[in-house]
């Protein structure tokens, strides 16, 4: 499970700073509303892309670029990660990790390695329906240990939740909210209907930004920072 995607530049997926982002293929959850199928389902057709050509383009760049964000799929299921993060941190190049919260022992590997500096977390559901709402097995356990990991770690984090209607409503945002308590940032984000990887939710109507809104002050009442994303 390597890179599978490099996207030269981007300016959203790490706050403040200029990036390339590098998706690695394979995921362990089956969320129906992930806009990255390919990724998740069909991973093993797609080429590898090697660690040089990665480091190359982020040479050839260096001054341009802060650094890379790590996301997929869910990278922390590579094997190859923390040797492929390290040689970009030799490099001297910020690193973000993208992660589902489900292999707390490589992130906090990797924290202890000084391999990220930046950590977002999905948080995909309240505990009691993670199964349900990411479509698979899950040891909401691990989930639990990584949330501590972020909470504690001293590196900059921040969680998110894709505020898909039918998954998660007024309820969920306080089950959520709960379980973060104190975190320094929260982004609610705004599900938008596209290539899914079920396709029922294509033409599923997100919520409006009223309700969007409604959502951030509940959530507001948690965490230190509430972040609307995409309304």
């Amino acid at each position: 499970m390597g890179i599978k995607g490099l996207q030269k530049t981007s300016l959203l997926d790490y706050p403040g700073k200029i990036v390339s982002i590098l998706f690695f293929g394979g995921c362990n959850f089956r969320c129906p509303y992930c806009y990255n199928p390919k990724l998740v389902l069909d991973h093993d057709q797609l080429p590898d892309i090697s660690t040089e050509e990665v480091l190359g383009h982020l040479r050839s760049r260096r001054g341009m670029l802060d650094g890379i964000c790590a996301t997929g799929g869910e990278p922390t299921l590579s094997g190859e990660l923390p040797e492929i993060l390290s040689k970009i941190k030799e490099d001297g190049f910020l690193i973000k990790v993208d992660t589902n919260g489900t292999n707390p022992d490589v992130l906090q590997d990797l924290v202890r390695g000084g391999l990220v500096d930046y950590i977002a977390m999905d948080l995909k559901a309240s505990p009691d329906r993670y199964p349900e709402v990411v479509g698979a097995e899950v040891e909401v356990d691990d989930i639990r240990k990584s949330v501590r990991i972020l909470l504690d770690s001293g590196v900059e984090y921040e969680f998110r939740t894709t505020v898909v209607p039918g998954l998660i409503g007024k309820d969920d945002i306080v089950a959520i909210g709960k379980w973060i308590r104190g975190a320094r940032l929260w982004a609610l984000q705004q599900f938008r209907p596209g290539q899914t990887l079920d396709p029922s939710y294509q033409e599923l109507r997100p919520y409006g930004a009223g309700q969007m809104e409604e959502f951030s002050k509940l959530a507001s009442r948690f965490v230190r920072k509430c972040e609307l994303r995409g309304v």
